[in-house]
């Protein structure tokens, strides 16, 4: 696969509110929220000209002191995009990110697959290592292994789809002879790989199309990027080419209210404009927004304003 950005272009996107409760990424009036909201908001987004939503993923939150500011809900992200995909007709649908060492790869080759094919080719594969150590324990899978889980699951998932039946010899999965279908008809999927590290950067750079950030400023982008292209050149992908994800702060297009949710990124659409124009320049081209609102009605605004006011500036 390759970078799905258009050249010297830039997609825009969102991890989608309502899908995950966890006060650091939800606005109050999401806890009321309903399914039919949901999918207002990936409607809205995709009439502002957004190229795509994101769905996270925890599976089993535990009670414990690590995972105490996180809170139980979080969509499942297969059945979630597949349901938005029903809906939905040309945006792209992320997850971000998988955690693809919770499932066997043949059952995420399986998944993706499905919905490549049902959906015309609109997914893209978000994957990451975790965090959540309790979550691992509850699921059987051993956390201190999950980066190379994670690199053997790009490795087969990608595997599944170059013939009809496929073999996969690893250290952690092996089979013989076996087909997974439906599968996207290009034969691959894009895979962004997830993480706040180097050890993410180079994973990009070894087996990933796109890097999704976990909130790394603007000023890490040079080495950002050069860690990802040294990792390419080693990896023998010298030609590869990457969607280079950022994540801006807390937006609000407009002078924000007093009550509004802690927002960063505020002020006229050309302000916004150009400090997302400043992450292209210093190497970005993949755009992963976070919009406030104190209402749904405020936050679908938000999202009109970034289509109608701020992207044609862009």
């Amino acid at each position: 696969m390759a970078s799905i950005t258009p050249e010297g272009g830039a997609l825009y996107g969102i991890q989608l509110p309502i899908q995950t409760l966890t006060r650091t990424l939800a606005d109050p009036w999401e806890d009321d929220a309903t399914p039919a909201d949901l999918l207002r908001v990936a409607q809205a987004a995709e009439a502002a000209g957004l190229d795509f939503v994101g769905v996270c993923d925890h599976v089993a939150v535990p009670d414990d002191e690590y995972a105490s500011g996180m809170r139980t809900t979080w969509y499942d992200p297969v059945a979630t995009l597949a349901w938005l995909g029903a809906r939905t007709e040309s945006i792209r649908l992320l997850s971000v990110v998988l955690i693809a060492a919770y499932r066997h790869p043949l059952l995420t080759a399986s998944s993706f697959g499905t919905l490549a094919h049902l959906t015309d080719e609109r997914v893209i594969l978000g994957v990451g290592a975790g965090h959540v150590e309790g979550e691992f324990a509850a699921l059987g899978v051993d956390y201190h292994r999950r980066g190379k889980l994670l690199d053997e699951c790009i490795d087969a998932v990608r595997g599944a789809y170059v013939d009809t039946y496929v073999s996969h010899d690893g250290p952690q999965y092996s089979y013989r002879d076996v087909g997974v279908g439906p599968g996207p008809a290009s034969g691959d999927l894009p895979i962004w790989v997830g993480g706040s590290g180097s050890a993410a950067w180079k994973r990009t750079g070894r087996r990933g199309d796109g890097y999704i950030p976990m909130g790394a400023s603007r000023d890490q982008y040079p080495e950002i990027i050069d860690t990802i292209r040294r990792a390419a050149d080693e990896a023998g992908r010298p030609d590869a080419t990457f969607d280079i994800g950022i994540m801006p702060g807390w937006a609000y297009i407009g002078k924000p209210p007093d009550d509004l949710p802690p927002a960063w990124l505020t002020g006229d659409p050309e302000h916004i404009a150009a400090e997302l124009q400043a992450d292209r320049d210093a190497g970005a081209n993949v755009f992963h927004l976070k919009f406030r609102g104190r209402t749904i009605e405020e936050y679908l605004d938000q999202l009109a304003a970034f289509g109608e006011q701020v992207r044609p500036l862009l």
